[in-house]
């Protein structure tokens, strides 16, 4: 090689190394011993974001629990229902049950459907202040808290374990039926034993919000582009709310159904936690064909996260189809 082909070389290999200096400084160092178990132990953050014409909706997972599957359902043999948990991948010994917060940006003012578990039924759940953090939501800024129902899952979320309020600056908006029922102590022997600890834990939730509950009825706009329908059944006044900006809509169906899996795609089966399972199954029916034949994106508080896609009709029953996952809001 002669002096000028050695030099010219190791130039090249000069320019090589340069070019290659910046990718090894921005190489991680991958993480070992302790760090590494706790990096591998963790998720990412639980949102989910997409729009509903000009409105914003954030899908905020705040964790889940674990029920046997035996006992579930009231009215089917368990070989029956482990059948379609086989059919649908899920296992058939124990179901997790998912809890998704739904928050609507208006432009107006941010609205929540429903609060979450509160961090005090499961040690799985609780993460829903945590994953509004992530997803740069602050409670303080939520001005309307828009209440499906009084199951423990769902209010809980209003406050601490201290019972302090969580949304400070937010109007909690409830079903005039649910308020009607579960505030009236004379209706405590008139329910089922399960779900009597409802009277006290209503009392609890919503006492600190005193002044600042409001009533709707069915069909009531609860605000711009936000109004109110009966789906009564699960509790005595269960309530849907459908979300609609110009051509754009979207149901918060709430527990319409518990897992879609197995209750969508059997609206025939009554789970247990259902106040009045007969007419819980009438309302399946009627909430699922309207947003079926619509086609209207639908929200539910226990569907696989991001809990977010469409109904479609199939058989006597519904198949949930997931929306498909986007980058772009």
């Amino acid at each position: 090689m002669t002096a000028s082909a050695a030099t010219r070389a190791g130039r090249r290999a000069l320019l090589l190394g340069s070019a290659s200096l910046p990718w090894a400084i921005a190489m991680p160092v991958p993480p070992r011993g302790a760090a590494a178990q706790e990096q591998a132990a963790t998720q990412a953050p639980g949102f989910y974001r997409f729009k509903v014409g000009s409105f914003t909706v954030t899908q905020v997972h705040d964790g889940f629990f674990r029920r046997p599957v035996e006992g579930f359902v009231r009215n089917a043999p368990l070989a029956e229902v482990q059948r379609v948990l086989r059919e649908a991948f899920l296992p058939t010994d124990q179901l997790t049950i998912p809890f998704t917060v739904t928050f609507v940006d208006t432009g107006r003012q941010l609205v929540a459907f429903d609060t979450g578990s509160g961090g005090q039924l499961a040690p799985t759940a609780g993460q829903l202040a945590a994953n509004m953090r992530a997803a740069g939501l602050d409670p303080a800024r939520v001005g309307l808290a828009v209440i499906s129902h009084f199951h423990a899952d769902h209010i809980n979320g209003l406050t601490t374990r201290e019972n302090e309020v969580v949304f400070p600056n937010a109007e909690i908006v409830v079903p005039e039926a649910e308020w009607r029922w579960w505030t009236d102590p004379g209706n405590e022997t008139r329910s089922p034993e399960g779900q009597r600890a409802n009277f006290a834990n209503t009392a609890r939730r919503f006492g600190p919000y005193r002044g600042r509950v409001r009533q709707v009825a069915d069909g009531a706009e609860v605000a711009p582009g936000i109004r109110a329908v009966a789906a009564h059944g699960h509790t005595p006044g269960h309530t849907c709310y459908l979300v609609a900006d110009g051509n754009d809509q979207m149901m918060f169906v709430a527990d319409t159904t518990n897992r879609p899996e197995p209750l969508a795609r059997r609206p025939d089966f009554h789970p247990v936690f259902d106040f009045d399972p007969v007419m819980a199954e009438q309302t399946r029916r009627r909430i699922y064909d309207q947003v079926a034949t619509d086609r209207v994106r639908v929200a539910g508080f226990h569907f696989p996260f991001p809990a977010t896609g469409h109904l479609a009709k199939e058989g006597n029953g519904y198949r949930f189809v997931p929306a498909e996952w986007s980058s772009a809001v």
